[in-house]
């Protein structure tokens, strides 16, 4: 259930660092979705912990 956590962490941090890349351009889109992929991966596994212990 962890790694659930952790996918859905990385989708959605994706996802909103693309949508906040593409308001510069393509290379930043690019640059920020893979940050937002890292970043939301350890969000949602913390969560995942957290909540589930």
């Amino acid at each position: 259930m962890h790694k659930l956590f952790a996918w859905i962490g990385a989708i959605i941090g994706s996802s909103l660092g693309w949508w906040l890349g593409s308001q510069i351009g393509l290379t930043t889109a690019i640059i920020a979705s893979g940050l937002g992929t890292g970043v939301g991966f350890y969000f949602g596994r913390k969560a995942g912990k957290e909540w589930l212990g």
